[in-house]
């Protein structure tokens, strides 16, 4: 399915991180990670990054980007970027160009990790250290915005099962949460997953909390781990709290006993707030299937890049998964 080599490419709202694949299974070869607001359109990035590769120029391209994929052009849901696969194919004469969810490779890569074995360099346990069953596996990660996927065995494929989970509706389940609800900052008129399970979420809790609006929330991050502001500290450890009830809540719908596998860029920087007991009781209290909870491991991928491994995956063993996503390929 894929010519190599292959560029491919992990792009978010912030955030736009390029390598290339030059034959299968191998390291994919890192060429520029670039702030996305810093380009007009994803082509000008990639031409930045491919300038002065000691790669050979890449034939196909893999594209994993942060919104939801249901057409030939694809709008990043937090950013300006419109991403298609023909003038991207056009503009660096590749034969195909595929662009699928940000959370599809996230998902392919996270299909061998064991929390519970050699993989402890690359996860972080959250809880106890427990063994991955063999059903479905769940990924997620709050970051700028908050993606979601599940990778479910079907016969002898993996099917990765993108989701817009982020932009469900999130209430309070207990009455600390009922009275503060009313506190916080609505997007478009709602409080959805991502309103609070996102970086500008975590603003939104500490100003809910009563620490001041439009904080930055790598400065609620910093002051809540070091104890400095009592609002930033409350707001950590809520985010915690609120996080392991969505995993928990997602982990029953596509029971997923083969764990639950956390990316983005903020849990890495709070594990020790996720490891303080809030986030694991949270996802466990599911009666009537506390029990069964209690077994789900959970964790954080720890690697800067972990949608790399996954796209390399992708690329080098397609006949392994199945998922959706926007192909296109140049003319005979």
């Amino acid at each position: 399915m894929f010519d190599f080599p292959v560029l491919i490419g992990d792009i978010g709202g912030t955030n736009a991180r390029f390598a290339v694949l030059e034959r299968p299974d191998d390291e994919p070869a890192a060429l520029a990670h670039v702030r996305t607001g810093d380009y007009p359109d994803p082509s000008a990035a990639i031409r930045a990054a491919l300038t002065g590769a000691p790669t050979a120029p890449p034939r196909s391209a893999l594209l994993a980007v942060a919104a939801r994929v249901d057409g030939p052009a694809v709008r990043l849901t937090n950013a300006a970027w419109v991403i298609e696969g023909a003038r991207i194919g056009a503009d660096f004469g590749l034969s195909a160009c595929t662009i699928v969810n940000d959370y599809v490779p996230v998902a392919a890569g996270a299909a061998a990790l064991d929390p519970a074995g050699p993989d402890r360099g690359i996860l972080a346990p959250i809880g106890p250290v427990l063994p991955p069953g063999r059903g479905a596996r769940l990924v997620l990660g709050p970051g700028t915005g908050f993606g979601a996927a599940a990778l479910v065995p079907y016969g002898e494929q993996l099917a990765i099962v993108s989701t817009e989970a982020g932009h469900t509706d999130f209430g309070p389940s207990d009455e600390a949460e009922a009275q503060l609800w009313p506190h916080l900052e609505r997007v478009e008129g709602r409080v959805t997953v991502e309103t609070l399970l996102s970086g500008p979420g975590l603003s939104r809790l500490y100003a809910a909390l009563g620490g001041g609006r439009h904080a930055d929330p790598a400065a609620v991050t910093a002051d809540g781990l070091s104890g400095r502001d009592p609002a930033a500290v409350q707001a950590l450890a809520l985010f915690a709290k609120l996080l392991g009830r969505l995993c928990g809540d997602l982990a029953l719908i596509f029971l997923a006993t083969g764990g639950v596998y956390i990316g983005g860029g903020i849990a890495p920087r709070i594990l020790p707030v996720l490891n303080q007991g809030g986030f694991r009781r949270a996802f466990a209290h599911k009666p009537p299937f506390a029990a069964q909870m209690a077994q789900i491991p959970t964790c954080v991928i720890t690697i800067a890049d972990p949608a790399f491994t996954g796209l390399a995956a992708l690329a080098s063993r397609p006949a392994c998964f199945a998922y959706d996503g926007q192909a296109w390929r140049a003319s005979a």
